[in-house]
């Protein structure tokens, strides 16, 4: 059986109940409160997603979009039980992970204990090292990285520590193999969900080469993933989707450049032979547009996935399934440049069951513990399977 799962990173459907606590702006008082990533990108562009509307986006409660009579799949939205609005919490928490305590953040930088260890492990000094938007750091600290050797080290509301390099100053090769270093000391006390690599080109203000990025996660418990993994079933992962996990779980990693890539080889993957699942994250909604408050390009990478839905959707087996969903949000119109607490959007298609209300699914979770019932895997941890109701 085939399964396969898209993420649309950051395509949030509506504050969750406690957004009001979240907030990385102090101006606005009300935290993530009134923030709807995919009503305000809408209403702000006008663009129109009419193959998601068929698959039954307006039903999404707060959805405001098209609603069609009859749609063609089911429909839903997902509370997050874990405290965080980030990648890898989302991700962790789908596939049967709730953390009772927040992944920790840096908000005035590393402590001298962080950074002097690694001074000493890198053989060298830093730069930077405090909250900073990936496209400003590069701009204001790129010159003196070019001259000094030093890495740009910057961190931000999530829990990353962060090493931006010149690719022709710094090898790709030798920042990995810093980030690796820094991984070794960010654990315990000091451990954050990801180390990521920020590599950049050209002259100044400097671009990010986004296709050589690279995240090193913290290893989460046993997940949904390990289950499908010693069951023997073909677990692939395309984009982030391996790293969030610290690669573990899976039999096959596929690297993607961005989202039409992603898109791609995900229907290439879907039209192969293969047994188990097809995870595949989407990242530019939150890395180029979210993040850089980009409300056109936001709309027009809803557009492109939109476009492609016809086809994601035919390669979909009449025994399979696929379903679509988002791991927080990222409010291109919102205070700040950080994640929005948003609900999880919940779409899926299995051939021949349509519309279908899935609810409001309470953790994140039931997205693995699904994924584990369809494949006929035993899964004992949180989430509650709704496979029953596409049946």
């Amino acid at each position: 059986m085939k399964i396969s799962v898209i993420v649309l990173d950051s395509v949030g459907v509506g504050e969750l109940p406690d957004a009001s606590k979240f907030s990385a702006n102090q101006d606005h008082p009300n935290g993530d409160a009134g923030s709807h990533t995919i009503n305000h990108v809408l209403q702000s562009s006008g663009v129109r997603l009419p193959n998601l509307e068929r698959l039954g986006l307006g039903w999404i409660p707060s959805v405001n979009t098209g609603k069609i009579a009859d749609p063609t799949g089911a429909f839903g939205r997902m509370l997050e039980v874990s405290l965080g609005k980030d990648t890898s919490t989302g991700h962790w928490e789908f596939m049967g992970v709730q953390l009772e305590h927040p992944f920790k953040t840096f908000h005035d930088g590393f402590p001298p204990i962080v950074m002097d260890a690694f001074t000493a492990t890198i053989g060298r000094g830093w730069l930077c090292n405090s909250v900073y938007s990936g496209t400003d750091v590069i701009r204001d600290f790129g010159t003196a990285h070019l001259e000094t050797g030093k890495p740009i080290v910057y961190t931000s509301a999530d829990s990353v520590f962060q090493i931006a390099t010149h690719v022709d100053r710094v090898p790709l090769e030798q920042l990995y193999d810093w980030c690796q270093k820094a991984r070794d000391i960010l654990q315990g006390e000091f451990a954050v969900a990801r180390v990521i690599a920020r590599p950049f080109k050209g002259v100044h203000p400097f671009d990010r080469v986004n296709e050589a990025r690279k995240d090193f996660s913290l290893e989460p418990p046993r997940t949904v993933l390990d289950a499908l993994f010693e069951a023997k079933l073909d677990v692939i992962g395309l984009g982030k989707i391996p790293d969030i996990y610290a690669s573990r779980g899976f039999t096959k990693s596929i690297h993607t450049d961005n989202n039409s890539d992603g898109i791609a080889k995900m229907l290439a993957v879907m039209r192969s032979s293969f047994n188990g699942l097809a995870f595949l994250n989407l990242v530019d909604f939150d890395a180029k547009f979210g993040h850089r408050r980009d409300v056109a390009g936001y709309a027009n990478a809803l557009k492109e996935f939109d476009d492609a839905l016809p086809d994601l959707l035919d390669a979909v087996p009449e025994d399979g399934a696929l379903f679509i969903v988002s791991d927080h949000g990222n409010d291109p119109t919102w205070f700040g440049t950080d994640h929005t607490r948003e609900h999880a959007m919940l779409l899926a298609f299995k051939p021949g069951k349509t519309n279908i209300n899935l609810g409001e699914r309470r953790s994140f979770a039931d997205l693995g513990a699904t994924v584990a019932e369809a494949l006929k895997v035993k899964w004992n941890g949180v989430g509650n399977s709704f496979w029953q109701k596409l049946n």
